[in-house]
Protein backbone atom coordinates (compact mmCIF):
# COMPACT_ATOMS: atom_id res chain seq x y z
CA UNK A 1 0.00 0.00 0.00
CA UNK A 2 1.27 3.47 -0.87
CA UNK A 3 1.68 5.86 2.03
CA UNK A 4 2.02 9.64 2.22
CA UNK A 5 4.08 11.26 4.95
CA UNK A 6 2.77 14.24 6.87
CA UNK A 7 5.48 16.44 5.39
CA UNK A 8 4.68 15.32 1.83
CA UNK A 9 0.95 15.89 2.29
CA UNK A 10 1.53 19.33 3.81
CA UNK A 11 3.64 20.24 0.78
CA UNK A 12 0.92 19.07 -1.62
CA UNK A 13 -1.79 21.05 0.14
CA UNK A 14 -0.12 24.43 -0.22
CA UNK A 15 -2.15 27.35 1.17
CA UNK A 16 -5.34 25.60 2.23
CA UNK A 17 -6.65 28.01 4.86
CA UNK A 18 -9.45 30.46 4.15
CA UNK A 19 -11.96 32.51 6.14
CA UNK A 20 -14.12 29.50 6.99
CA UNK A 21 -13.66 26.76 9.54
CA UNK A 22 -10.13 25.35 9.40
CA UNK A 23 -11.22 21.71 9.32
CA UNK A 24 -13.49 22.34 6.32
CA UNK A 25 -10.74 24.06 4.38
CA UNK A 26 -8.39 21.18 5.12
CA UNK A 27 -10.99 18.56 4.17
CA UNK A 28 -11.83 20.39 0.95
CA UNK A 29 -8.21 20.53 -0.15
CA UNK A 30 -7.47 16.87 0.63
CA UNK A 31 -10.66 15.87 -1.23
CA UNK A 32 -9.64 17.87 -4.31
CA UNK A 33 -6.19 16.26 -4.23
CA UNK A 34 -7.89 12.86 -4.41
CA UNK A 35 -10.29 13.94 -7.16
CA UNK A 36 -7.46 15.36 -9.28
CA UNK A 37 -5.34 12.25 -8.83
CA UNK A 38 -2.61 14.03 -6.89
CA UNK A 39 -3.32 11.59 -4.05
CA UNK A 40 -3.79 8.15 -5.57
CA UNK A 41 -6.77 6.08 -4.50
CA UNK A 42 -5.57 3.53 -1.95
CA UNK A 43 -2.86 5.79 -0.50
CA UNK A 44 -2.54 5.72 3.29
CA UNK A 45 -2.74 9.23 4.74
CA UNK A 46 -0.57 10.33 7.67
CA UNK A 47 -1.78 9.90 11.23
CA UNK A 48 -3.76 12.77 12.71
CA UNK A 49 -1.08 13.74 15.22
CA UNK A 50 1.69 13.74 12.59
CA UNK A 51 -0.31 15.84 10.14
CA UNK A 52 -1.31 18.29 12.88
CA UNK A 53 2.38 18.82 13.73
CA UNK A 54 3.33 19.27 10.06
CA UNK A 55 0.54 21.83 9.47
CA UNK A 56 0.90 23.64 12.79
CA UNK A 57 -2.73 23.06 13.80
CA UNK A 58 -4.43 21.20 16.60
CA UNK A 59 -5.07 17.48 16.36
CA UNK A 60 -8.77 18.29 16.80
CA UNK A 61 -8.73 20.20 13.49
CA UNK A 62 -7.20 17.27 11.62
CA UNK A 63 -9.54 14.78 13.31
CA UNK A 64 -12.56 16.85 12.27
CA UNK A 65 -11.25 17.10 8.68
CA UNK A 66 -10.72 13.34 8.50
CA UNK A 67 -14.21 12.80 9.92
CA UNK A 68 -15.72 15.04 7.21
CA UNK A 69 -13.78 13.11 4.57
CA UNK A 70 -15.02 9.79 5.96
CA UNK A 71 -18.62 11.04 5.99
CA UNK A 72 -18.40 11.77 2.27
CA UNK A 73 -16.55 8.63 1.29
CA UNK A 74 -13.28 10.36 0.40
CA UNK A 75 -11.28 8.31 2.92
CA UNK A 76 -11.83 5.02 4.69
CA UNK A 77 -10.43 4.13 8.09
CA UNK A 78 -9.07 0.58 8.10
CA UNK A 79 -8.04 -1.09 11.35
CA UNK A 80 -4.27 -1.43 11.38
CA UNK A 81 -3.83 0.64 8.20
CA UNK A 82 -5.00 4.11 9.21
CA UNK A 83 -6.96 6.36 6.82
CA UNK A 84 -6.88 5.40 3.14
CA UNK A 85 -7.89 7.60 0.18
CA UNK A 86 -11.03 6.55 -1.70
CA UNK A 87 -13.16 8.07 -4.45
CA UNK A 88 -16.00 10.13 -2.91
CA UNK A 89 -19.48 8.64 -3.11
CA UNK A 90 -22.19 10.09 -5.27
CA UNK A 91 -23.40 10.23 -8.86
CA UNK A 92 -20.86 10.83 -11.59
CA UNK A 93 -21.49 14.00 -13.65
CA UNK A 94 -20.73 12.68 -17.13
CA UNK A 95 -19.84 15.38 -19.66
CA UNK A 96 -22.25 15.15 -22.59
CA UNK A 97 -21.54 17.09 -25.81
CA UNK A 98 -25.27 17.02 -26.65
CA UNK A 99 -26.24 18.86 -23.47
CA UNK A 100 -23.07 20.96 -23.49
CA UNK A 101 -21.50 19.45 -20.37
CA UNK A 102 -17.89 19.44 -21.42
CA UNK A 103 -14.56 18.35 -19.99
CA UNK A 104 -12.27 21.37 -19.91
CA UNK A 105 -9.75 19.56 -17.75
CA UNK A 106 -8.04 18.39 -20.95
CA UNK A 107 -6.57 20.95 -23.33
CA UNK A 108 -6.86 18.81 -26.44
CA UNK A 109 -7.89 19.49 -30.02
CA UNK A 110 -10.38 17.36 -31.97
CA UNK A 111 -8.94 15.16 -34.71
CA UNK A 112 -7.82 16.75 -37.96
CA UNK A 113 -10.16 16.19 -40.95
CA UNK A 114 -7.42 14.29 -42.82
CA UNK A 115 -7.08 11.64 -40.14
CA UNK A 116 -9.43 8.96 -41.50
CA UNK A 117 -7.97 9.08 -45.03
CA UNK A 118 -4.45 8.94 -43.60
CA UNK A 119 -5.42 5.91 -41.51
CA UNK A 120 -6.72 4.11 -44.61
CA UNK A 121 -3.50 4.87 -46.48
CA UNK A 122 -1.46 3.66 -43.50
CA UNK A 123 -3.44 0.41 -43.42
CA UNK A 124 -2.63 -0.14 -47.09
CA UNK A 125 1.08 0.18 -46.24
CA UNK A 126 0.90 -2.16 -43.27
CA UNK A 127 1.24 -5.30 -45.41
CA UNK A 128 4.92 -4.56 -45.99
CA UNK A 129 5.57 -4.85 -42.24
CA UNK A 130 3.52 -7.82 -41.04
CA UNK A 131 6.15 -10.42 -41.91
CA UNK A 132 8.25 -9.55 -38.87
CA UNK A 133 7.67 -9.88 -35.13
CA UNK A 134 6.15 -6.38 -34.77
CA UNK A 135 8.05 -5.39 -31.64
CA UNK A 136 9.78 -2.09 -32.34
CA UNK A 137 11.78 -0.39 -29.58
CA UNK A 138 13.22 2.43 -31.68
CA UNK A 139 10.74 3.13 -34.50
CA UNK A 140 10.20 2.20 -38.14
CA UNK A 141 13.07 3.48 -40.34
CA UNK A 142 10.77 5.46 -42.65
CA UNK A 143 9.07 7.14 -39.68
CA UNK A 144 12.37 8.09 -38.03
CA UNK A 145 13.52 9.49 -41.37
CA UNK A 146 10.33 11.52 -41.77
CA UNK A 147 10.71 12.99 -38.27
CA UNK A 148 14.38 13.76 -38.93
CA UNK A 149 13.42 15.48 -42.20
CA UNK A 150 10.89 17.57 -40.30
CA UNK A 151 13.60 18.83 -37.95
CA UNK A 152 15.90 19.54 -40.89
CA UNK A 153 13.16 21.57 -42.58
CA UNK A 154 12.91 23.63 -39.37
CA UNK A 155 16.64 24.38 -39.43
CA UNK A 156 18.01 21.60 -37.21
CA UNK A 157 19.86 18.94 -39.25
CA UNK A 158 18.97 15.56 -37.81
CA UNK A 159 19.97 11.98 -38.56
CA UNK A 160 17.44 9.15 -38.11
CA UNK A 161 19.83 7.62 -35.56
CA UNK A 162 18.99 10.60 -33.35
CA UNK A 163 15.28 9.68 -33.25
CA UNK A 164 13.37 7.24 -31.07
CA UNK A 165 9.64 6.84 -31.71
CA UNK A 166 7.60 6.57 -28.50
CA UNK A 167 4.02 6.04 -27.39
CA UNK A 168 3.33 9.76 -27.14
CA UNK A 169 5.23 12.54 -25.37
CA UNK A 170 4.19 11.35 -21.90
CA UNK A 171 5.84 8.00 -22.50
CA UNK A 172 8.92 9.78 -23.83
CA UNK A 173 9.39 11.97 -20.75
CA UNK A 174 8.70 9.11 -18.34
CA UNK A 175 11.32 6.98 -20.11
CA UNK A 176 13.87 9.79 -20.01
CA UNK A 177 13.33 10.62 -16.35
CA UNK A 178 13.32 6.97 -15.27
CA UNK A 179 16.51 6.27 -17.20
CA UNK A 180 18.57 9.37 -16.43
CA UNK A 181 17.53 10.42 -12.92
CA UNK A 182 18.85 9.05 -9.67
CA UNK A 183 16.66 9.22 -6.58
CA UNK A 184 16.99 12.68 -5.05
CA UNK A 185 18.25 14.38 -8.24
CA UNK A 186 16.94 17.92 -8.69
CA UNK A 187 15.01 18.87 -11.81
CA UNK A 188 14.45 22.48 -12.86
CA UNK A 189 10.82 22.97 -13.91
CA UNK A 190 8.77 26.00 -14.78
CA UNK A 191 6.08 26.91 -12.29
CA UNK A 192 3.29 26.49 -13.37
CA UNK A 193 4.01 23.57 -15.67
CA UNK A 194 2.48 20.50 -17.31
CA UNK A 195 1.12 18.40 -14.42
CA UNK A 196 2.00 14.99 -15.82
CA UNK A 197 5.62 16.04 -16.30
CA UNK A 198 5.79 16.75 -12.58
CA UNK A 199 4.20 13.37 -11.89
CA UNK A 200 6.80 11.64 -14.07
CA UNK A 201 9.71 13.38 -12.32
CA UNK A 202 8.40 12.48 -8.89
CA UNK A 203 7.72 8.88 -9.96
CA UNK A 204 11.37 8.64 -11.02
CA UNK A 205 12.50 9.86 -7.60
CA UNK A 206 13.43 13.39 -8.69
CA UNK A 207 12.94 16.57 -6.68
CA UNK A 208 11.34 19.63 -8.25
CA UNK A 209 13.24 22.92 -8.47
CA UNK A 210 10.54 25.39 -9.58
CA UNK A 211 11.16 28.60 -11.55
CA UNK A 212 8.38 31.10 -12.10
CA UNK A 213 6.79 31.93 -15.47
CA UNK A 214 3.67 34.00 -16.15
CA UNK A 215 1.62 35.40 -18.99
CA UNK A 216 2.70 38.99 -18.49
CA UNK A 217 6.42 38.85 -17.71
CA UNK A 218 7.46 35.44 -19.00
CA UNK A 219 10.28 33.65 -17.21
CA UNK A 220 11.86 34.82 -13.95
CA UNK A 221 15.34 35.19 -15.46
CA UNK A 222 17.36 35.64 -12.23
CA UNK A 223 15.62 32.65 -10.65
CA UNK A 224 16.18 30.55 -13.79
CA UNK A 225 19.91 31.28 -13.79
CA UNK A 226 20.24 30.63 -10.06
CA UNK A 227 18.40 27.35 -10.37
CA UNK A 228 21.18 26.09 -12.65
CA UNK A 229 24.16 27.71 -10.96
CA UNK A 230 23.16 27.16 -7.32
CA UNK A 231 20.58 24.38 -7.39
CA UNK A 232 22.93 21.67 -8.73
CA UNK A 233 20.21 20.16 -10.95
CA UNK A 234 20.74 16.95 -12.90
CA UNK A 235 18.05 17.84 -15.42
CA UNK A 236 15.70 20.59 -16.55
CA UNK A 237 12.28 20.19 -18.18
CA UNK A 238 11.21 23.28 -20.13
CA UNK A 239 8.46 24.37 -22.53
CA UNK A 240 10.03 27.50 -24.05
CA UNK A 241 7.48 28.00 -26.82
CA UNK A 242 3.71 28.40 -26.34
CA UNK A 243 4.11 27.28 -22.75
CA UNK A 244 1.36 25.14 -21.20
CA UNK A 245 -0.56 26.61 -19.38
CA UNK A 246 0.51 30.28 -19.63
CA UNK A 247 1.05 30.52 -23.41
CA UNK A 248 4.35 32.46 -23.19
CA UNK A 249 7.37 32.05 -25.49
CA UNK A 250 10.91 32.46 -24.20
CA UNK A 251 13.07 35.13 -25.90
CA UNK A 252 15.72 33.49 -28.07
CA UNK A 253 18.50 35.26 -26.14
CA UNK A 254 17.26 33.78 -22.87
CA UNK A 255 16.96 30.31 -24.37
CA UNK A 256 20.51 30.40 -25.72
CA UNK A 257 21.85 31.72 -22.41
CA UNK A 258 19.94 29.04 -20.48
CA UNK A 259 21.27 26.22 -22.64
CA UNK A 260 24.82 27.59 -22.31
CA UNK A 261 24.53 27.71 -18.51
CA UNK A 262 23.08 24.20 -18.49
CA UNK A 263 26.02 22.94 -20.54
CA UNK A 264 28.46 24.58 -18.14
CA UNK A 265 26.76 23.00 -15.11
CA UNK A 266 26.40 19.57 -16.70
CA UNK A 267 22.59 19.72 -16.67
CA UNK A 268 20.59 17.74 -19.23
CA UNK A 269 17.87 19.99 -20.68
CA UNK A 270 14.69 18.33 -21.93
CA UNK A 271 12.53 20.57 -24.12
CA UNK A 272 8.92 19.57 -24.66
CA UNK A 273 7.83 20.65 -28.14
CA UNK A 274 4.38 19.07 -28.05
CA UNK A 275 2.67 22.42 -28.73
CA UNK A 276 5.67 24.48 -29.84
CA UNK A 277 4.37 24.82 -33.40
CA UNK A 278 0.92 25.99 -32.30
CA UNK A 279 1.63 29.68 -32.51
CA UNK A 280 -1.54 31.64 -33.20
CA UNK A 281 -0.58 35.22 -34.03
CA UNK A 282 2.78 34.29 -35.55
CA UNK A 283 4.47 31.05 -36.67
CA UNK A 284 7.01 29.43 -34.31
CA UNK A 285 9.43 32.13 -33.19
CA UNK A 286 12.28 30.04 -31.78
CA UNK A 287 14.53 28.61 -34.50
CA UNK A 288 14.90 24.86 -34.09
CA UNK A 289 18.66 25.24 -34.47
CA UNK A 290 18.72 26.92 -31.03
CA UNK A 291 17.64 23.61 -29.47
CA UNK A 292 20.70 21.69 -30.64
CA UNK A 293 22.14 21.24 -27.15
CA UNK A 294 18.90 19.89 -25.68
CA UNK A 295 17.01 16.61 -25.71
CA UNK A 296 13.78 17.26 -27.60
CA UNK A 297 10.37 15.66 -27.10
CA UNK A 298 7.74 15.79 -29.82
CA UNK A 299 4.27 14.37 -30.30
CA UNK A 300 1.24 14.49 -32.57
CA UNK A 301 -1.13 14.31 -29.59
CA UNK A 302 -1.77 18.06 -29.53
CA UNK A 303 -1.50 18.70 -33.27
CA UNK A 304 -3.13 15.70 -34.97
CA UNK A 305 -5.24 14.03 -32.27
CA UNK A 306 -4.78 12.65 -28.77
CA UNK A 307 -5.96 9.24 -29.96
CA UNK A 308 -2.86 8.83 -32.15
CA UNK A 309 -0.31 7.71 -29.57
CA UNK A 310 2.92 8.60 -31.31
CA UNK A 311 5.70 10.78 -29.96
CA UNK A 312 9.45 10.90 -30.29
CA UNK A 313 12.75 11.80 -28.66
CA UNK A 314 15.52 13.61 -30.51
CA UNK A 315 18.89 13.11 -28.83
CA UNK A 316 22.44 12.05 -29.56
CA UNK A 317 22.72 8.44 -30.81
CA UNK A 318 24.47 7.28 -27.61
CA UNK A 319 21.51 8.44 -25.50
CA UNK A 320 19.06 6.86 -27.93
CA UNK A 321 20.91 3.56 -27.52
CA UNK A 322 20.71 3.88 -23.72
CA UNK A 323 16.97 4.55 -23.92
CA UNK A 324 16.42 1.57 -26.22
CA UNK A 325 18.12 -0.72 -23.69
CA UNK A 326 16.01 0.71 -20.84
CA UNK A 327 12.70 0.75 -22.71
CA UNK A 328 11.86 -2.95 -22.69
CA UNK A 329 11.30 -2.84 -18.92
CA UNK A 330 8.04 -0.95 -19.49
CA UNK A 331 6.92 -1.55 -23.09
CA UNK A 332 7.99 -3.27 -26.29
CA UNK A 333 7.52 -0.55 -28.84
CA UNK A 334 5.15 1.77 -30.66
CA UNK A 335 2.31 0.35 -32.76
CA UNK A 336 3.33 0.02 -36.40
CA UNK A 337 -0.04 1.18 -37.75
CA UNK A 338 0.07 4.38 -35.70
CA UNK A 339 3.60 5.05 -36.91
CA UNK A 340 2.60 4.59 -40.54
CA UNK A 341 -0.33 6.95 -40.03
CA UNK A 342 2.06 9.65 -38.79
CA UNK A 343 4.38 8.98 -41.73
CA UNK A 344 1.43 9.69 -44.05
CA UNK A 345 0.80 13.05 -42.35
CA UNK A 346 4.29 14.47 -41.82
CA UNK A 347 4.94 15.49 -45.45
CA UNK A 348 1.90 17.83 -45.25
CA UNK A 349 2.47 18.91 -41.67
CA UNK A 350 2.93 22.61 -42.44
CA UNK A 351 -0.56 22.74 -43.95
CA UNK A 352 -1.96 20.85 -40.95
CA UNK A 353 -0.36 23.33 -38.55
CA UNK A 354 -1.70 26.29 -40.54
CA UNK A 355 -5.23 24.86 -40.25
CA UNK A 356 -4.75 24.34 -36.53
CA UNK A 357 -3.67 27.96 -36.06
CA UNK A 358 -6.84 29.19 -37.73
CA UNK A 359 -8.94 26.91 -35.51
CA UNK A 360 -7.12 27.96 -32.35
CA UNK A 361 -7.28 31.66 -33.19
CA UNK A 362 -11.05 31.41 -33.50
CA UNK A 363 -11.34 29.59 -30.18
CA UNK A 364 -8.90 31.87 -28.36
CA UNK A 365 -10.53 35.08 -29.51
CA UNK A 366 -13.96 33.75 -28.60
CA UNK A 367 -12.96 32.54 -25.13
CA UNK A 368 -10.99 35.69 -24.28
CA UNK A 369 -13.87 37.95 -25.36
CA UNK A 370 -16.50 35.94 -23.46
CA UNK A 371 -14.43 35.67 -20.31
CA UNK A 372 -13.75 39.41 -20.23
CA UNK A 373 -17.43 40.12 -20.82
CA UNK A 374 -18.79 37.71 -18.21
CA UNK A 375 -16.07 38.00 -15.56
CA UNK A 376 -14.89 41.63 -15.50
CA UNK A 377 -13.12 41.04 -12.17
CA UNK A 378 -10.88 38.37 -13.73
CA UNK A 379 -7.55 39.05 -15.48
CA UNK A 380 -7.77 37.45 -18.93
CA UNK A 381 -4.61 37.68 -21.08
CA UNK A 382 -4.51 37.07 -24.83
CA UNK A 383 -1.86 34.38 -25.38
CA UNK A 384 0.05 34.59 -28.65
CA UNK A 385 0.03 30.82 -28.95
CA UNK A 386 -0.76 27.55 -27.26
CA UNK A 387 -4.03 25.94 -26.29
CA UNK A 388 -5.28 27.70 -23.16
CA UNK A 389 -5.71 30.96 -21.25
CA UNK A 390 -4.12 31.22 -17.79
CA UNK A 391 -6.80 33.30 -16.09
CA UNK A 392 -6.32 35.32 -12.91
CA UNK A 393 -9.40 35.06 -10.68
CA UNK A 394 -8.58 37.99 -8.41
CA UNK A 395 -8.98 35.81 -5.32
CA UNK A 396 -7.72 32.48 -4.01
CA UNK A 397 -10.76 30.57 -5.27
CA UNK A 398 -9.46 28.16 -7.92
CA UNK A 399 -9.98 24.91 -6.06
CA UNK A 400 -13.44 25.94 -4.88
CA UNK A 401 -14.38 27.00 -8.41
CA UNK A 402 -13.24 23.63 -9.77
CA UNK A 403 -15.47 21.87 -7.21
CA UNK A 404 -18.44 24.14 -7.96
CA UNK A 405 -17.92 23.62 -11.71
CA UNK A 406 -18.08 19.85 -11.38
CA UNK A 407 -21.31 20.19 -9.44
CA UNK A 408 -22.61 22.09 -12.51
CA UNK A 409 -21.54 19.33 -14.90
CA UNK A 410 -18.26 20.95 -15.99
CA UNK A 411 -14.82 19.53 -15.30
CA UNK A 412 -12.03 22.07 -15.16
CA UNK A 413 -8.65 21.80 -13.46
CA UNK A 414 -7.74 24.00 -10.49
CA UNK A 415 -4.60 26.12 -10.65
CA UNK A 416 -2.65 24.20 -7.98
CA UNK A 417 -2.63 21.12 -10.22
CA UNK A 418 -0.09 22.97 -12.38
CA UNK A 419 2.07 24.00 -9.42
CA UNK A 420 5.19 22.41 -8.04
CA UNK A 421 4.43 23.83 -4.60
CA UNK A 422 0.63 23.99 -4.22
CA UNK A 423 0.45 27.61 -5.38
CA UNK A 424 -1.79 29.28 -8.02
CA UNK A 425 -5.04 29.28 -6.09
CA UNK A 426 -5.68 32.61 -7.83
CA UNK A 427 -5.48 31.08 -11.32
CA UNK A 428 -7.36 28.61 -13.46
CA UNK A 429 -6.60 27.21 -16.92
CA UNK A 430 -9.34 27.64 -19.53
CA UNK A 431 -8.62 25.68 -22.75
CA UNK A 432 -9.85 27.13 -26.05
CA UNK A 433 -9.22 24.14 -28.31
CA UNK A 434 -12.84 23.11 -28.90
CA UNK A 435 -15.30 24.48 -31.42
CA UNK A 436 -17.22 27.63 -30.52
CA UNK A 437 -20.45 25.59 -30.35
CA UNK A 438 -18.85 23.38 -27.71
CA UNK A 439 -17.14 26.20 -25.82
CA UNK A 440 -20.25 28.32 -25.23
CA UNK A 441 -22.12 25.78 -23.05
CA UNK A 442 -18.94 25.19 -21.07
CA UNK A 443 -18.56 28.92 -20.45
CA UNK A 444 -22.22 29.05 -19.42
CA UNK A 445 -21.53 26.34 -16.84
CA UNK A 446 -18.44 28.19 -15.66
CA UNK A 447 -20.47 31.36 -15.20
CA UNK A 448 -23.10 29.50 -13.18
CA UNK A 449 -20.38 27.95 -11.06
CA UNK A 450 -18.72 31.28 -10.30
CA UNK A 451 -22.09 32.81 -9.42
CA UNK A 452 -22.93 29.94 -7.06
CA UNK A 453 -19.54 30.30 -5.44
CA UNK A 454 -20.06 34.00 -4.86
CA UNK A 455 -23.49 33.37 -3.34
CA UNK A 456 -21.94 30.82 -0.99
CA UNK A 457 -19.33 33.32 0.16
CA UNK A 458 -16.47 31.86 -1.82
CA UNK A 459 -16.95 28.24 -0.78
CA UNK A 460 -18.54 25.38 -2.68
CA UNK A 461 -21.22 23.96 -0.35
CA UNK A 462 -20.21 20.75 1.38
CA UNK A 463 -23.33 18.99 0.05
CA UNK A 464 -22.06 19.47 -3.50
CA UNK A 465 -18.71 17.87 -2.82
CA UNK A 466 -20.18 14.40 -2.40
CA UNK A 467 -21.15 14.25 -6.06
CA UNK A 468 -17.65 15.07 -7.33
CA UNK A 469 -15.54 12.26 -8.75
Amino acid sequence: MLSLSARALASKLGEWRDDGAAYRGLADRIRLQILDGRIAVGTRLPAERELALALGVSRTTVAAAYAALRDRGAIESIRGSGSVARLPRGPVPIPDPITGMLDLSKASLPAIPQLVDAARAAADRLGAHVGGHGFDLVGLPEVRQAIADRYAARGLPTDPDQIMVTVGAQHAMALLFRTLLQRGDRVVMENPTYPHAMDAVLAAGGRLLPVGVDSEHGWDEPALEQAFTRGNPAMAYLMPENHNPVGATMPIELLERTLAIAAATGTTVVIDESISELGIDVPPRLPAAAFGRAVLLGSVGKTVWGGVRVGWIRAEPTLIETLVRARSASDLGTAALDQLLVAELLPDFDAIIDERRVFLRRGRDHVVARLRERFPEWTVPTPAGGISVWVGLGSAASSQLAIAARANGLMITAGPRFAADGAFERFIRVPFCLSVDQLDPALDALERSWASLQRAGGRAPMAELASVV
